[in-house]
């Protein structure tokens, strides 16, 4: 695996792109598939805005780019199984548009730039589907709407169309030495971004200022796409855990959450911190700070190839309930209180998720029908493979939608002290976030954003 110093030297080479369709063709062809098969994508189209003459934001189709590592809109893709053969296909030349925006890639360029064997144009794509040298008698596979109306696939023997998409989504969970250079390098930009705001907490006096910080540090780093809509929530706005509005007044409040990431090339970095505006703690938000980076670090160190997350999602329940117990929050019994769920009132999402070109990546096999509500938002079921980057991101929160019912609950109230609970509303939420490269023998921590309490305290007090 590359190292955090080395991630521009990684990068310097191309996406592996055809190291990916190998792993595809392995996969499709271990489940029973043909192993003389073509593989064929397409990327999403270039759209306009509705009643718009403008282009609406493009984000790349991850199948796509998994097997291309091409961001180009309007891209077709094949991969001939039996040769290994990966051929692009990339817009021609359309005169009127390069007036307008200059001119596209060319074909010498897209050659030397992605790792491909062979690069036409748009215009070459069915004449090429339909060659015999390619296509006879042998099985295409594509991804169910995801094929131009215009396109062919008469000169092969089947079209099977349910294999290609989980092929992706499983190979996708291992990253190669280029993939975890690309999360190292958005977690870097990304931490700079998160120091910045910290820096700012003091003077702000809006969450949108804050934001505002956060993006301009991404932008400037040539990181001009986020991976997903930041959240800065101060105060009791902590506790929603997917807050989107980041336009309330920060003045007088106690703690930001702050769970953003940038996207560079298509892969994402996910960090949250959580820190006190004022750069002092309270007695009582200082204490819950404590538990989740109790909750995170002893979960962090139980990671390695093969573990079981959702053995790692119950202890981080355990822990969270020791410290509620021991702030009086929770009373009673742990092992009563842990299985009647009372700790989910609290924490109530799973400890985190795959990370890759999305940021909840494909492959964690969640069963959001789970009867039992500690499980029933866990985004990854199963064993992590070596190679694998997962967030691990703990969180207690005190939003009174979600505990109030506990609170009416006979069997569930009792476990609950209601006066003790009463001085932690203003805490809000706090969620601490890493990505973590899950190795043979355990595990790399790819985010270097400061989260010990007394660094985070001079870093907000130096602003």
């Amino acid at each position: 695996m590359g190292t955090a110093e080395n991630y521009d030297e990684v990068l310097k080479g191309k996406y592996p792109a055809k190291t990916h369709a190998k792993k595809v063709k392995d996969w499709i062809v271990a489940k029973g598939g043909d192993a003389k098969g073509m593989i064929y994508l397409e990327a999403q189209k270039q759209k306009l805005l509705e009643d718009n003459d403008e282009a609406a934001p493009f984000r790349q189709r991850r199948f796509f780019f998994y097997l291309s590592g091409c961001n180009l809109p309007d891209s077709y893709l094949t991969y001939e199984m039996s040769t290994d053969k990966l051929t692009l296909f990339i817009p021609p030349i359309e005169p009127d548009e390069v007036i307008w925006s200059g001119l596209p890639m060319t074909i010498e360029e897209a050659t030397k730039k992605y790792d491909i064997d062979d690069c036409k144009t748009t215009t070459d794509v069915n004449s090429y589907l339909t060659s015999s040298s390619v296509g006879s008698k042998s099985t295409i596979y594509a991804i169910p709407e995801q094929v131009s109306d215009q396109i062919t696939f008469l000169e092969y023997n089947s079209k099977e169309l349910s294999l290609l998409k989980p092929a992706i989504e499983t190979c996708r969970v291992t990253k190669t030495d280029y993939e975890i250079a690309l999360i190292r390098k958005a977690n870097e930009i990304s931490t700079t971004a998160h120091i910045n705001v910290m820096k700012q907490a003091s003077k702000a006096s809006n969450e949108a200022e804050l934001e505002g910080v956060f993006l301009k540090s991404c932008v400037e780093r040539n990181a001009k796409e986020q991976a997903y809509h930041s959240i800065v929530a101060a105060g009791e706005n902590g506790a929603t855990l997917h807050y989107v509005k980041n336009d309330a007044p920060t003045t007088g409040k106690d703690l930001l959450l702050l769970d953003a990431g940038c996207e560079v090339d298509c892969y994402c970095s996910d960090i949250t911190r959580t820190f006190p505006l004022s750069g002092e703690f309270t007695t009582e938000s200082r204490s819950i700070y404590d538990i989740v980076l109790s909750m995170q670090k002893q979960c962090t160190d139980a990671l390695k190839d093969g573990v079981k997350w959702d053995d790692v999602h119950m202890l981080a329940h355990k822990i969270a309930i020791d410290g509620l117990l021991s702030l009086g929050i929770l009373k009673g019994s742990a092992d009563e209180i842990l299985e009647k769920r009372t700790s989910t009132a609290f924490f109530p999402h799973g400890l985190g998720h795959y990370l890759g070109m999305d940021t909840h990546d494909t492959g964690g096999n969640p069963n959001y029908a789970d009867k039992d509500p500690m499980f029933r938002y866990l985004r990854v079921r199963g064993t992590l493979p070596a190679g694998s980057v997962i967030t691990v991101e703990p969180g207690i929160y005190f939003c009174r939608f979600i505990i109030e019912p506990f609170l009416k609950n006979v069997e569930q109230s009792k476990f609950i002290d209601e006066k003790v609970l009463e001085k932690y509303w203003s805490v809000g939420g706090v969620r601490i976030e890493d990505n973590i490269l899950i190795t043979k023998d355990g595990f790399e921590n790819l985010t270097p954003t400061p989260k010990d309490p007394e660094e985070l305290k001079k870093i907000v007090k130096s602003g």
